[in-house]
Order: C-alpha cells, then structure tokens, then sequence
C-alpha cells in the first residue's frame, strides 16, 4: 500500500490529490511515504508549503516501482479474469514534429476514452534513454529501430519536398528533378549528406542541394520553409494545413517521395502495461494517423 500512496503523490505532486484519490486522509498519505522513506533509509520526496517534487533517490525509486505495480495489477486482473483500467502517467516522447493538430487530436480522443490515464510528453527532438530517463514508450521515424528494444510499426510517414510560392516565384519551380539541383535547403540535420536520389522518367536521378539552414528542429525548418528560405523535407502531418492553405507547395509530388516508418518503441514486453498497450492500439488503429 505504501509504495501505490507514494507513486500516486508522484504522480499528481500532491498529497491532498493522491489522498482524495485512494479515499484516504492527507494525513495518512503521509504516514506511508514517510514509513517507506524510514524503511529505505533516504528521502523519496521534497515537500515544501507549496509543492511536492522528487528526490534524486525517489526518482529512480519511483520509476522502478511504477513499472512493477503496473505489472503486478495486469497479473492481478489476469487471475480474477477482471479487466485492467489503464491508469497513471504515460511517458512518452515522439519527434519534434509531432507537434501538430492531428495526433494532439489523437492524444485528445486517447484520453477521453481513458480517464484515468495522465499524458506526459516530451518533444524536445532528442534521442531519449528509456529505461534510464523512466520512459514508457516512444514513437520513432526510423529505418532501423534499436534492437535492444521492441519495435512495434505504427504507420508510414510520408515526406513532402515543399516550398513557399515566393520562394519558388524568385528561384524557380523545378519542372523536373535536375532542376532542384543547387535549390536553397533546409537541412535536416540528421540527414547525412547533401546529395539526394530520386526516380526520374529514365532512373534514378542524384542531385546535390545547397544547405542555407541546417537544423535538427523540424519545427524550425518548417517556419524557415514558410519565410521562403528554401526548399525543405517535412512530414505530411506538419503541412498538410500549409498546403490546402497556398503558403506551401508540394514540389514535384509524382518524383520526390520519401515515405518513412513510424515506430512504437519500448523496453521490455514483460512490463508492458495496460496504459502502454492502449496508446499503441489506439494510435496504430487510428485512420488520421495514416
């Protein structure tokens, strides 16, 4: 009991919640963690009049012990044939793009059906550690996703070669793929090189662009694209909007395709818990996902 009162405080950073939740006093709440405290011999939690937060120590405590709990309700359901409630905090972190009005309607819906689920997001762009950092799951666009961890394929990720009109008013619109040789590009910096092949009306085609702005913040290339800095690679989901809207352009659509994968991926199926193995059928299932 006192390791779910103090996840649960983690959780929602406050006693008087976590208490309200488990149907027990404030005061209460606070005699299990300092108890658990006592037992390990460290402080889980900083309190202050305002705030609660985690100790270094209650941050790999509290980690661990939420993954076992997780486990342990499925177990617990599995043997009295009850059906799990997906519930508590669902870490994640997705690309930098994946800010956009579709998979924030995603997340919306997600939550609707699941109530009891709290989301927590990161889309800082960088390559998380997982198990260190107490992550639940991550969506990657990748080619080749870290064997080291379950990779379940969500969907394909198309990639829009796109421009602003006034860029290509001032440059010139490619009539076809050696044109777009020495256009301006936004580089994505995780791209290796500047060279790009695509399949032209006799073969593969290969043309170098020249790299105005490099950055490994989609966001930023998108905002850089609608400036009319140059030509840049976007996913569909970032601009579709643009496009219907004219303040972009899909160059050369019939040529310039790059479609990648989008992954679901996470540590270990012997601790995949009920809120996990939700998102992901949620999301897979999900036609505005595609």
């Amino acid at each position: 009991m006192s390791m779910r009162v103090f996840c649960l405080v983690a959780e929602l950073k406050s006693f008087a919640a976590a208490a309200q939740r488990l149907r027990i006093s404030p005061a209460m709440a606070s005699k299990h963690v300092m108890q658990l405290e006592k037992r390990l011999g460290t402080r889980l939690l900083n309190r202050t009049s305002r705030r609660v937060s985690l100790s270094e120590s209650g941050t790999l405590y509290f980690e661990q012990t939420r993954q076992m709990l997780d486990s342990l309700d499925e177990v617990e359901a599995a043997v009295s044939h009850a059906t799990v409630v997906p519930r508590g905090t669902l870490r994640l972190t997705a690309p930098v793009w994946m800010a956009n009005t579709i998979f924030a309607s995603v997340l919306a819906d997600y939550q609707a059906r699941y109530p009891d689920v709290r989301l927590d997001v990161d889309l800082s762009g960088r390559l998380v550690n997982l198990v260190e950092e107490g992550f639940d799951l991550a969506l990657r666009a990748t080619a080749a996703p870290d064997e080291a961890l379950i990779a379940r394929p969500i969907t394909n990720v198309p990639f829009y070669m796109v421009a602003a009109p006034a860029y290509l008013e001032r440059a010139g619109r490619p009539a076809r793929i050696a044109d777009i040789a020495g256009h301006a590009l936004l580089h994505y910096a995780l791209y290796p090189g500047e060279s790009f092949s695509f399949e032209g009306e006799n073969g593969p085609e290969t043309i170098k662009l020249d790299p105005v702005l490099r950055s490994a913040n989609e966001t930023l290339l998108h905002m850089a694209a609608l400036e009319g800095m140059g030509l840049a690679f976007l996913p569909k989901w970032l601009v579709t909007a643009d496009i219907a809207a004219g303040r972009l352009e899909h160059v050369m659509p019939e040529h310039v395709v790059f479609v990648g994968k989008l992954f679901a991926v996470y540590p270990s199926r012997k601790y995949l818990s009920a809120k996990v193995r939700t998102f992901i059928d949620f999301v897979a299932a999900d036609k505005r996902m595609r």
